[in-house]
């Protein structure tokens, strides 16, 4: 038995809570409370990828406040499970035999009202005196968020998640200070003049908003920067970025960059110093390189490894890039770290914004185009060499870039992926014919990737697939192929015998996968005389070489065009499906065909009355921009001005988490509503950051109203309700959703109680960009929408939500409303459902 199969053993005996050598905790310094003690329970599966995420403690959490449970307490009303005493092993940990998918609860007492920090891992979410928080699901331990303690007893709640959860209370160090367990870092580049950004965490551990706080980094050159540090709500954490300038290093090796976290007043105070040591690499060497994100303006990195001089006799003039996907709980640069240089290739690994991130769906691939575009503009590559790849969850992201966004990519190569949400990943696919369901089941459109696979026609695609795979099993690639094999000319499919999921670097650096990928290149514009696109949304992918499809007749169902030019007539024709606007590239289709060129369009027949005599028109090299009303396509002489769903924000309500959004706490409303508010928002920071590496800014309604143009483009995340948010009359006047205490308008259907949570998105008005409502009609509402997992990839909503808490020990949770607005954002123009 070798080293390997005996710590697999070891981690197997732990898991199922088998008994083994423990190693005492030693006693914790004065000041830290140990979570020692508690009562445990198993509360059925959870994780589950649904809209409404509810198990019997759950409910009891949207039902009213948190009461601490009792020994023998039965789970729920008639439940034959009781919470049970446990203690912590020797070394601090609590096992989850037993207890999978379920919950430990304690109590800590405390002799004064304080602030502490909670440093926990092994958990899904906590609750602290009924405040959710977030979890630390994957044990990374990076999760020290402050908390209040009461007077007296105070109750502690936590989800279990992978792993045996740990937990301790310790004092802050101060009201603020740095934390430095989950650094995003760049590597410097010999030669290169230091302009870089990082990013540490920053822990406000005070009752109250700081926007008084500098971060300084300083080099041993004594070059200095000072980064204002953004506003800090209450007894919260954000990872804060931060600029390093200086001269370029000299030698390779270590570089120590001083951090201080100061109050900027007149007598400036420092808070805290730390440090974070930067690697200093030859620009020939795999390194890290970051980058600020438009999503929420955190800084994200990536990992490159630069190309080796291109081989004697090589046509290309400019190397080829290849963007490879890393594998669940792979950090970017280990992806990098895994391939050898390679002759006129950069391969460029991006992050999923997480190990585990998103799947490569959703902000994870926003992610992978960020980097792509990045890499794009930063390094003198030719973009018809453009190549994808990826390592099992990351091959699953090679699929769903692949089939998403075909025109970027000259081939793609998946090794040890798995198709779809629905295939591997637990994605229900419901087929049932209720009116609400099949509503929800349209929102998870973009995760299925066999309806979108024929976007692959162009695309040189290569399968590598290990077929002992335990993890990823062979069949995934089997469906692939069977899928293609029906259409596709140009695919290879490989499986290595006797291989596993992981079989060494070969499984990602495999050269008959390269050799395929240098072979395919992107072709010009202008030689692609037929395209034949779907996609699942224009709001997700709308663009196919010359052609762009602006809008959709009906929305979140798949739109497709077919459509081929002729060069030497100067037309094009072809059909449509669920298409309401189409741009064409006139100049990517024919070159410069002359401002006195007659290009001439038909589209969806000949016949009389399906096309307008607008369809032909003396254009130049402009783009042709059409509409469709009925029947009949027409020219638009300029992009419609109007308010409608663009591919910039067409919904649905996950859409609105982009343009550097910002989250929009309510001030207006009772104690509970605003307390509600701050809470929800800073556990939706946590979760994005934690799930996402993000960095969110977060405002009061009243510091929203006053700034005004200062947010006018950026997405906008609103918390509260038409009476509690004082934002809501800003940017909400006119919508046809409107909620207030005790009820919830829909384009004049009244849903009347104090337990309904609604999610609903709608264009500004004021600007570019989208505002996404988190509301409810009463505290059991506002409490149910702790329970919609909107971070999770693979969940999905429509642009419009609205869900009834359960009662429990009566009744479910119920989807009472689910709808998508119309093409002009109203409720007449879209499709609802209801239930009563």
């Amino acid at each position: 038995m070798n080293r390997v199969q005996r710590l697999a053993i070891i981690a197997l005996l732990m898991e199922c809570g088998l008994p083994r050598t423990a190693v005492a905790r030693p006693d914790p310094p004065a000041g830290v409370i140990e979570i020692k003690d508690g009562l445990a329970i198993s509360a059925g599966p959870r994780g589950r990828r649904e809209a409404v995420a509810l198990d019997a403690v759950a409910e009891r959490l949207v039902s009213g406040p948190w009461t601490s449970p009792k020994e023998g307490d039965p789970l729920a009303p008639g439940s034959a499970e009781r919470w049970k005493a446990i203690h912590a092993n020797p070394d601090g940990s609590f096992s989850r035999a037993g207890f999978r998918g379920g919950y430990l609860a304690a109590t800590v007492a405390s002799d004064t009202a304080k602030i502490m920090i909670l440093e926990a891992s092994g958990f899904s979410m906590a609750r602290v005196n009924g405040a959710p928080r977030v979890g630390d699901v994957y044990g990374s331990g990076i999760t020290h968020l402050p908390v209040r303690l009461e007077k007296g007893a105070n109750s502690l709640l936590f989800a279990l998640g992978r792993g045996a959860l740990k937990a301790r209370l310790t004092p802050p160090k101060a009201q603020a200070f740095l934390d430095l367990a989950d650094p995003t870092t760049p590597d410097l580049l010999l030669g290169a003049p230091l302009e870089i950004e990082a990013a540490v965490i920053v822990v406000n551990a005070a009752d109250r908003w700081r926007d008084d706080l500098e971060l300084t980094a300083a080099l041993p050159s004594g070059a200095t920067v000072r980064t204002r540090v953004p506003l800090l709500a209450p007894v919260s954490t954000r990872k804060v970025g931060f600029a390093i300038r200086g001269p370029a290093p000299a030698a390779e090796g270590d570089c120590v960059v001083a951090l201080s976290l100061e109050e900027h007043s007149s007598s400036s105070k420092v808070l805290d110093t730390a440090s974070i040591t930067l690697q200093s690499r030859r620009p020939d060497q795999t390194h890290k390189r970051t980058f600020r994100s438009a999503i929420d303006g955190s800084v994200q990195y990536y990992a490159v490894v630069p190309p080796l001089p291109a081989k004697a006799g090589s046509p290309a003039a400019k190397p080829g890039l290849v963007l490879t996907l890393h594998g669940a709980g792979v950090e970017a640069i280990g992806q990098a770290r895994a391939y050898a240089a390679k002759p006129g290739l950069y391969i460029v690994a991006p992050t999923n914004r997480r190990p585990y991130g998103f799947d490569w769906e959703d902000w994870g691939r926003l992610d992978a185009l960020e980097v792509l575009d990045q890499a794009q503009a930063l390094f003198p590559v030719d973009r018809s060499r453009t190549y994808l790849t990826g390592h099992s969850m990351g091959g699953h992201g090679t699929w769903h870039l692949g089939v998403t966004f075909p025109d970027r990519f000259a081939a793609i190569a998946p090794s040890a992926g798995w198709v779809s949400m629905f295939s591997y990943a637990g994605l229900r696919r419901s087929e049932s014919t209720d009116a609400v369901e099949r509503l929800l089941v349209r929102s998870t459109g973009a995760s299925d990737t066999l309806a979108l696979v024929q976007n692959l026609t162009p695309n040189g695609v290569y399968i590598l697939h290990g077929d002992a795979d335990d993890n990823v099993p062979v069949d995934q690639a089997r469906i692939m192929r069977r899928a293609l094999g029906e259409f596709h000319p140009d695919f290879a499919y490989h499986e290595q015998p006797r291989a596993g999921h992981w079989w060494g670097n070969a499984c990602v650096d495999w050269p008959p996968l390269f050799a395929f990928l240098e072979s395919r290149v992107i072709p010009p514009s202008t030689d692609v005389a037929r395209i034949d696109f779907v996609t699942a949304s224009p709001g997700v992918s709308n663009r196919m070489r010359w052609a762009a499809i602006e809008g959709a007749a009906k929305p979140a169902t798949k739109s497709a065009i077919h459509l081929e030019r002729d060069r030497e007539k100067l037309v094009i024709r072809g059909t449509t499906e669920n298409v309401a606007r189409l741009t064409l590239d006139v100049a990517a289709v024919f070159g410069k065909p002359g401002e006195s060129a007659v290009i001439t369009v038909e589209l969806d027949g000949k016949s009389p009355g399906k096309l307008s005599p607008g369809s032909a028109e003396k254009t130049g090299s402009r783009p042709i921009r059409l509409t469709k009303a009925g029947d009949s396509w027409s020219v638009a002489a300029e992009p419609d001005q109007g308010i409608r769903k663009t591919p910039e924000r067409m919904g649905p309500f996950k859409a609105a988490f982009r343009d550097r959004f910002v989250q929009v706490v309510g001030t207006k409303g009772d104690a509970e509503e605003n307390a509600w508010a701050l809470a929800r928002a800073l556990e939706d920071a946590e979760a994005f950051w934690y799930r996402g590496n993000g960095s969110v800014d977060l405002v009061r309604d009243i510091d929203f109203v006053k700034e005004g143009a200062a947010l006018r483009d950026r997405g906008v995340i609103l918390y509260g309700d038409q009476t509690s948010n004082a934002a809501w009359p800003v940017l909400l006047a006119e919508s046809p959703v409107q909620v207030g205490r005790g009820r919830i308008e829909i384009g004049g259907r009244v849903i009347e109680g104090d337990d309904l949570a609604c999610l609903f998105v709608r264009p500004r008005l004021d600007g570019r960009g989208s505002v996404a409502v988190v509301a409810g009609s009463g505290p059991r509402g506002r409490r149910l929408t702790e329970h919609l997992p909107y971070f999770t990839s693979g969940v999905a909503y429509p642009d419009c939500f609205v869900v009834r808490a359960p009662n429990p020990g009566k009744s479910a949770a119920t989807i009472v409303s689910a709808g998508y607005f119309g093409d002009d954002w109203e409720v007449a123009s879209g499709e609802f459902a209801g239930r009563d």
